[in-house]
């Protein structure tokens, strides 16, 4: 079976997010650029889809008006190493993008992203429950997740 695709909508932006996004993830690039022709819904000549991949998984963007636009019910979640790594990807993605709860952020095509430290799994996993539970409710209180905050409440007794 071929990799499922997804494919992101946009008004007219699709390129300019694929470059954003294929400069910030490693292992990224753009594959494809399509236009408008003649006779399309699209003014002729105008970026139709940019195939990309990001950290090797396909996307296509596709210009297609202003009818559909993003919101939470989908998101991308990125499993970051380390604070550092929690930082330049939340930096980038809230740099004309909108901050939210729990390590979501809008990014500025209105793409929302999960901005999430691998530590944080591991606390929440811990078999201590009560530990994992103060690094639960140490995160619900968050907008960007931070990684020695959330350590620090898990250890509390």
């Amino acid at each position: 079976m071929k990799p499922i695709t997804p494919c992101l909508w946009f008004d007219t932006r699709g390129e300019e997010a694929a470059k954003f996004y294929t400069s910030l993830f490693p292992n990224s690039r753009i594959t494809e650029v399509t236009h408008y022709g003649p006779n399309t819904p699209g003014p002729e000549g105008q970026v139709l889809t940019v195939s990309f991949e990001i950290n090797g998984q396909p996307f296509i963007a596709l210009n297609g008006g202003p009818q559909f636009t993003f919101d939470e019910a989908i998101s991308f979640e990125i499993l970051c190493a380390d604070q550092e790594e929690v930082d330049r990807y939340w930096d980038a993605f809230t740099d004309g993008g909108e901050e939210s709860q729990c390590g979501w952020v809008k990014d500025r095509f209105g793409v929302s992203w999960q901005v999430v430290p691998e530590r944080l799994y591991e606390l929440m996993r811990d078999p201590d429950d009560a530990k994992a539970q103060r690094a639960m409710q140490a995160m619900l209180k968050m907008r960007k997740l931070d990684i020695a905050e959330l350590e620090k409440a898990a250890e509390r007794a």
